[in-house]
């Protein structure tokens, strides 16, 4: 992947392409080199906010029949680490990235963190360097056409909320969540987690992060209670 074929990819053509290149410094980087005086930091900055308000406006005009929780739920579906990073490796972006030998060497190109905070800096680069309308349609064409997925799914409801509300109806006891084991590298990490209410084991669920196992447990929890 190179910052040519990116820009193919993405139908954008940058202006200014040392700013294109600048969403990939990442901050160890500047340890090793002096090319560049700053990191991507204030470019992720400026991404984060854009990509807020996009996502906001494509979601209250595409779904006018959703509340403003449910707009939220899928919002924060749409544009957390996770789902930005995966949008990330479908970009290749792990590829471009300007990392310290350390940094890369711990497996930083893979890095949901790294990956997520990427994409956010470009996005701020394709602001400042084509404006607002170019912005959008490129979160419309790598982001956006997820929601109708997310919909269809229902990955957008919290079921630690539904599940906390249901046992607590029942029990007046919170559901707790103990991480039961996790596997795998630190940048590529499985998590394993039980949710218990009191004594009582009430599930198991897995993910990538100890939220998204969280998560799992919870919708595994939800299913149980459906079939009684």
């Amino acid at each position: 992947m190179t910052l040519d074929s990116l820009q193919k990819n993405i139908g954008v053509s940058f202006n200014d392409q040392k700013l294109l290149k600048q969403a990939f410094v990442h901050r160890s980087y500047l340890n090793e080199s002096k090319e560049f005086p700053e990191s991507n930091e204030r470019l992720e900055f400026l991404g984060d906010a854009i990509l807020s308000f996009i996502t906001s406006q494509y979601l209250f005009r595409t779904y006018p029949q959703y509340p403003e929780g449910t707009l939220t739920n899928i919002r924060s579906t749409l544009v957390k680490t996770t789902s930005l990073a995966i949008t990330g490796t479908e970009l290749a972006l792990g590829q471009l990235l300007l990392l310290s030998r350390g940094e890369e060497s711990s497996g930083g190109r893979t890095n949901q963190s790294l990956l997520a905070d990427s994409f956010e800096a470009l996005l701020g680069a394709i602001f400042l360097d084509q404006g607002i309308e170019i912005a959008k349609q490129f979160v419309e064409k790598v982001l956006l056409y997820k929601t109708e997925s997310i919909i269809k799914n229902k990955s957008y409801i919290d079921y630690k909320s539904l599940l906390q509300e249901l046992v607590q109806e029942e029990t007046k006891i919170s559901p707790t969540y103990t991480v039961i084991k996790s596997e795998g590298p630190d940048h590529d990490k499985t998590f394993y987690v039980a949710v218990m209410m009191g004594e009582t084991p009430l599930a198991q669920g897995k993910g990538k992060s100890k939220q998204e196992a969280e998560q799992d447990a919870a919708t595994t929890a939800l299913e149980k209670r459906n079939k009684k």
